[in-house]
This record gives C-alpha cells, sequence and structure tokens, in this order.
C-alpha cells in the first residue's frame, strides 16, 4: 500500500481547511469588544504566522524525513523538549475538534431551528464522529473530502468581501460611522485582541504533521503551507475590515452566529444570511475533518516513537491511525460534553485562547530549532534563516503575553501533565521505536 497518499493540492487543502474553520466566522462577536484594536492585534498575529511559516518551510525542506514538527524539534532542540511541546500540541488538536463542533452547532440551528430540541453538546459531539469515521478510511479519503469542503467553505467568504466592499465603496461615510463607539487603540487590548484573533490562524503548519503520508515532503510542503498561509491572511484581513465596518459592535457581540447577521446586513433581508450560513457548517465541518485527520496521523507518530501506548501506532487495512483516531474521538467529545454549560460564545471564546496558549510551545520550539540548525550549518537554509527564527520566536513571547496570566498557566500545566507520560514510556522502552530522522553532523 503506497503510504504517501497527500500531494499538493490535498496539502495546500488541509492548511486552508484547518486554518479556516469556525474562527473567522465565531470571532466577529468574540472580537466585538476591542474595535479597532482587533486590527492591530490582527497585523500583529499575520506578521507572526508568516515568519512561523517560512520557519515550517525551512524545516520541512532541510529535515524532508522527518516526522514533522516531533521530528523537527526532536532532532534540533532533543526528544524531552520535543515531547514536552507536541503532548501540549496534541492536546489542543482533539480540543480543537470539540471548539469547532461546538462552534458549529451556532451555525446549525440558526440554518435548522427545530434542531434547537437537541442539547447542543450532543449535536457537536455526533459531528465529530461523523469524521471519525471518514477519517477511517484512510489519509487520502480525509484529503478528498478537505479539498471539495475547502471550495465550498470559500463561497461565503468571497460573497461577503465582495459585496462588503461594494456597499463600502458606495457608501462610505454610512459605514464609517460605526467606528466612533469603538475602543481607542492601545497595547494592551491589542495584545488581547491578537490572543484572541491567533486561533483563527492556527493550522497553517498542518501540511507539516502527516509529512509521512505526503509526496515529495521537501518540495510539497513548503509550498503548501507558505501558498495556504498567504491565502488565508489576505482572506482573514478583508472580512475583519469588512464586519467592522458594516455591524454595530454591540449586535456582533451579542449574536451566537454573527457571520449570519453580518450576511443578512449585506443582503438587507432578515433571515437571507440564514441559508448563506449553510456553507459556514460546511466550513466548520471541514475544518473538524482536516484536524481529525492531523489529531490521528499526530498521535500515530508520538505512539511510533513510543511516547504514547504502542497500539495508537496501529494502521487499519485502509492505513488509517485507527485507534488513534477512536481515543482522541473520546476525549474531544469529553470535552465538548463538560462545554455544554457554557453560552456557544462564551465557550468558544475560553476553548480558543486555551488552544492558542497550548500550540505557542510548538511554535517556540521550531523558531529556535531553525536557528539552532542557522548556526550549525550556516548557508544551507536559503536566505536569513535566523531572522525568520527570530522573528517566529519574538512573535509566540508576544503571543503568550497577549494571552495573560490564566491560559498561560494551563500551558505549563498541559506540559507537567505530560512528563510522567514521558518518564514512564522511556522507562518501559528506553530505546525510541521510530528511526525518524537522524540529528546533523
Amino acid at each position: 500500500m503506497n503510504t504517501r497518499q497527500l500531494g499538493f493540492w490535498m496539502c495546500t487543502a488541509l492548511v486552508v481547511g484547518n486554518t479556516i474553520g469556525m474562527g473567522i466566522f465565531m470571532q466577529p462577536a468574540s472580537l466585538a469588544p476591542y474595535g479597532l484594536n482587533a486590527l492591530t492585534g490582527w497585523a500583529a498575529i499575520v506578521a507572526g504566522c508568516a515568519c512561523l511559516a517560512v520557519v515550517f518551510a525551512k524545516l520541512a525542506r532541510r529535515l524532508p524525513q522527518a516526522d514533522g514538527p516531533f521530528g523537527y524539534v526532536r532532532v534540533t532542540l532533543g526528544e524531552p523538549v520535543a515531547f514536552a511541546a507536541l503532548w501540549c500540541y496534541w492536546v489542543s488538536v482533539w480540543v480543537t475538534n470539540a471548539a469547532i463542533a461546538v462552534a458549529v452547532v451556532g451555525y446549525v440551528v440558526a440554518v435548522f431551528p427545530a434542531l434547537k430540541a437537541i442539547p447542543a453538546a450532543f449535536l457537536a459531539v455526533g459531528f465529530m464522529w461523523l469524521f471519525v469515521i471518514v477519517n477511517l478510511f484512510g489519509a487520502r479519503t480525509g484529503g478528498r473530502v478537505q479539498i471539495v469542503t475547502v471550495a465550498l467553505k470559500l463561497t461565503p467568504l468571497l460573497l461577503v468581501i465582495v459585496l462588503g466592499s461594494v456597499a463600502i465603496l458606495s457608501e462610505p461615510s454610512t459605514y464609517i460611522a460605526n467606528l466612533p463607539a469603538t475602543p481607542p487603540i492601545g497595547l494592551g487590548a491589542s495584545m488581547a485582541a491578537s490572543a484572541i484573533a491567533l486561533f483563527a490562524m492556527l493550522g497553517f503548519e498542518s501540511a507539516t504533521i502527516p509529512a509521512g503520508r505526503v509526496t515529495d515532503p521537501e518540495r510539497t510542503i513548503p509550498r503548501a503551507t507558505l501558498v495556504g498561509t498567504l491565502l488565508v491572511a489576505i482572506i482573514y484581513i478583508a472580512i475583519v475590515v469588512v464586519g467592522m465596518l458594516l455591524v454595530p459592535q454591540a449586535t456582533l457581540a451579542a449574536s451566537d452566529a454573527p457571520f449570519v447577521v453580518l450576511l443578512d446586513s449585506l443582503l438587507g433581508i432578515g433571515g437571507g444570511g440564514r441559508w448563506i450560513a449553510l456553507f459556514v457548517v460546511v466550513s466548520g465541518l471541514g475544518a473538524l475533518n482536516g484536524w481529525t485527520l492531523v489529531v490521528g496521523e499526530l498521535t500515530r507518530t508520538l505512539a511510533s516513537y513510543r511516547l504514547l501506548p504502542e497500539f495508537l501506532s496501529q494502521s487499519n487495512s485502509h492505513g488509517a491511525p485507527g485507534a488513534a483516531l477512536i481515543v482522541t474521538g473520546v476525549f474531544a467529545s469529553a470535552v465538548a460534553l463538560m462545554s455544554a454549560n457554557e453560552s456557544l460564545v462564551a465557550g468558544f471564546t475560553f476553548l480558543t485562547e486555551l488552544i492558542a496558549a497550548a500550540n505557542l510551545p510548538l511554535y517556540l520550539c521550531c523558531a529556535l530549532g531553525l536557528l539552532y540548525l542557522s548556526r550549525r550549518e550556516p548557508g544551507t537554509l536559503g536566505r536569513m534563516p535566523w531572522l525568520f527564527g527570530i522573528g517566529g520566536a519574538a512573535f509566540t513571547v508576544f503571543a503568550f503575553i497577549g494571552i495573560g496570566k490564566e491560559p498561560f498557566l494551563w500551558a505549563l500545566a498541559l506540559s507537567l501533565t505530560g512528563l510522567p507520560v514521558y518518564f514512564w514510556m522511556r522507562h518501559r522502552h528506553p530505546r525510541t521505536g521510530s528511526a525518524g530522522a537522524t540529528p546533523p553532523p
């Protein structure tokens, strides 16, 4: 069986599909209280993520046989550091699935009000298990679903950008009137807004996770990562500007489905945006599919190094990590059920901050790993790799400060909970179970 099942288009769809999930559709509500600070926060996020995208691209070119980010950090900073970073990231991915599923429910009930009779947490769990089943049929099946859902999810985004631009350009004074009511720009508010906005950019590294399933990874992964990240950044900035100018802050902040409110405002008829929300649902479900694929492959990678129980590394008859998908599906379901007592926006906002905090250790370690290689192997990583390494590291520190104390402590606690697992697995298996990439000479 050919294990290299993901080409350039599938990898690019994975980057775009995982990054454009539910974050951009829920964030008009989450970011509304910050006003113009949302734009300054987004500017910092886009610049930082662009640096990190180059970091991942350069590491992928230099270490094409590594098993994704775990291999990059293991080779450069050592296995204990790699495990601590990937443990946080691993937890964040299945929590991401819960957050996406919870957000999808808000839009599903906007389209089909009769579904309000079903508890939101039960609907979220049902969506998650639908895509566990899809990915049990293999990476290629999940990749094909990802391409279709990406094409569909871009439809409402482009519609908002086009219609919003026309409306703003036709009567700019009408829409600019919303700006004076927004809070003044300040460093603290901008950093807080960037912490929330960061969740919407998480996923730009997705093409690197299933590295062992990618065809020609040395070329495919860097290209898909850079193209996907730039495409997403352009779309996001346009959406943020249109939403801020067209809909009053208080209206957005009070909505469980803010993108529906935005489309209703553009179309000029109540309920019109509800049907466009079908595409938003498709977007969320596509991201759920992509992250399910990622968490299965990541779990298999950690288990293949004997850092998680060995049965999680086993593949089914379709080449999919069956046990890994089922176990992480159970974990994500538990998170979704625990969020049942929160409002959709409040629960989504808390989960996004927790997920962002848990992603940052991996980003920081990869940036530091690139700095290590640029010092050890000068001239082998292209132009000025140190610049992107420093930029990526500085961005993660900025994001940690913006996130605040509580999410930072959650991320620290996640790292500490992984230590007993690491030492126990290393006690049972002193030698790694996968060759992976070898350290540079």
